[in-house]
Order: C-alpha cells, then structure tokens, then sequence
C-alpha cells in the first residue's frame, strides 16, 4: 500500500501491556489485507514466551506475524539490529501487496523505524562496562539507574529497573562519549522517514481498567505454566537476559525461598503495572490517544482505528 507521497504507508498500534493491541493489531490486518511485524524488545527471543506474552496461534489468527521469537536468548541484540530486520520486513511486507503493521510496546523500537534513527556502532568499552557491571553487583542497578536519571532522564524513564543491560549501556555511552543516548538519537534524525506511518496509541480513560487487565493477564499467565518457565530460565546460563523481562526477576525471591508466591506474585502486578505507566508517558508524546475503554465491543474500537487512517 504506497501513500499519495510515494512513503510506504504504515500503521503502528503501540500502548502499555494487556491494553489489547495484538487484538486490534490482528483486527486491523484482516480488514486490511496486513501483515503484522512485533515491536517487542523481549518476544524477538526465542525464550521466554509465557512470561513476554507472546501472542500464539490462536491469538495470531491466521495473520502472518514477522521478528517473533527468532533470536537465541544468548544472543545479544539490539535496538539498531531491531531496526535494520523491521525496515526488511516492512519491505517484504509492502512488495507483496500488502499493509505493514508494527504492533508492541518498546517505544524506542517503534521510532527507530517509524522516525528513521540512525546508530552508531555499538562498539563495546570493556573496562568501563566492566566497572559498570561491578557497581550494579556491589551496589545494586538503581543506584546506576538513579544516576542515569540525573544525566538522561529521557533514557531512564523509558528503561524498566529491571533491564541492567540497557542501563549500563547507557551510561557507558555518556561516560565514553560525553552524550547521553536521547542527544545521540536527536542527532541521528539525519534522513527523512520512508514511511508514511499512522500511531495508533492505546490508552485508558479509567486507569483502574487497564490495572484490572494486567492482574487478570498474570493470573492467566500463572496458569499457563510462567512459574515452570521462570523457574527454568532463571536456572540457565541465560538468565541476565531473562531478568530484564518482567516475570523473572520478581519471582526469583519465591524461587529462593525468601518471598512466599503470594508475595511474589503481589510484586510482579505491581512491577507490571510500573511499567505500563511508562509506556502510557512515552507513547502520550508522541500521539492522541484512542481510549480503548470508549469502545467496550471490539468492533466498535477497530472501526475508531480504521477512521484514524
């Protein structure tokens, strides 16, 4: 589908989790003959599926899904790898007739391919993430997150507590640079876009609605196995990647013994909830959002998405 200014035209659905944008995402690629491309910083992994809320077939509904659980969990990767495989499925996606959908909630990765960001590359400083690293272990990461705020809060707000790698990557960029990642992205705005993109942005009127299907989502992601699933990543060489998905990292206590389930569980909603607020800030800068609790019949909320574009 090519816009009237020669852009591949796009549409993106992005918002905080459980807000139901794999629904609509899929929803919107059957009336519109479109393929769906996640933009998800944890399900590209091959593991962990449960605990990223990876859609399954029955959600995907027939609707061919493009960068979902193809990359090894002990494979690092990146927001600019990210970008290079979505601008390639966008492409495919687009050579064949057919509407490109990007549908998830890592902010970042949407504008790295809606916006056109450019990165540097992302050569590794040893010494200086290796002292990085022996501070988070020593210290703890929030103090390195409090102090990422202080010199990037943009980075940091987007960044959940949990993500140890992505906070030290961010320091070292400013340590090693003197910029911080916010600048970078800002300079690398050096190209106009290729996309003609449409933000679709989920929000709730009622925040209690959107907390209410973050609880109902965990206690149905218990029931379908994430405490077999956390228990086994968490166990595996790969675990530092697995603890940067929420899920993990608030249930290792129970694992260990020092939290009993209910405890744990109380502080994986609250996690969840943390982070679906910085979601809603990021995504509130950048477009008018549709309030998904206007619309209790999802077809009454596809045909709102399909008046947008």
């Amino acid at each position: 589908m090519q816009s009237t200014d020669n852009k591949i035209r796009i549409v993106t659905v992005a918002g905080p989790t459980a807000s139901g944008k794999t629904a609509l995402a899929v929803a919107l690629a059957k009336r519109l003959n479109g393929e769906v491309i996640s933009a998800d910083s944890m399900q590209v992994y091959a593991e962990p599926r449960i605990g990223t809320a990876r859609p399954d077939e029955s959600e995907m509904a027939g609707i061919p899904h493009h960068l979902l659980g193809f990359v090894p969990l002990s494979r690092p990767y990146s927001v600019a790898q990210y970008a290079e495989d979505a601008r390639a499925a966008i492409a495919d996606i687009h050579s064949r007739g057919k509407l490109p959908i990007l549908c998830g909630g890592t902010g970042l990765y949407i504008q790295a391919v809606t916006e056109n960001l450019s990165f540097s590359p992302e050569d590794s400083h040893d010494d200086c993430r290796a002292e990085l690293k022996a501070r988070a272990a020593a210290e703890g990461i929030e103090a390195l997150l409090a102090e990422l705020t202080a010199v990037d809060p943009e980075t940091a707000a987007r960044l959940h507590p949990n993500d140890e790698g992505r906070i030290i990557r961010a320091l070292e960029v400013y340590k090693m640079t003197g910029r911080t990642m916010t600048e970078q992205r800002r300079l690398s705005r050096t190209q106009p876009t290729p996309y003609n993109n449409t933000l679709l942005f989920l929000d709730f009127r009622n925040r209690d609605v959107l907390y209410d299907r973050i609880d109902r989502r965990v206690d149905a992601m218990l029931q379908n196995g994430l405490l077999a699933e956390a228990e086994r990543l968490l166990a595996a060489p790969t675990a530092p990647t697995a603890m940067q998905a929420i899920g993990y990292k608030e249930l290792a206590p129970y694992f260990a013994g020092t939290l009993t389930l209910s405890e744990a569980v109380d502080n994986l909603k609250r996690s969840t909830r943390r982070y679906a607020k910085r979601q809603l800030s990021w995504f509130r800068r950048l477009a008018e959002p549709l309030y998904v609790d206007d619309y209790p019949d999802p077809a009454d909320l596809l045909q709102a998405a399909c008046d947008r574009l």
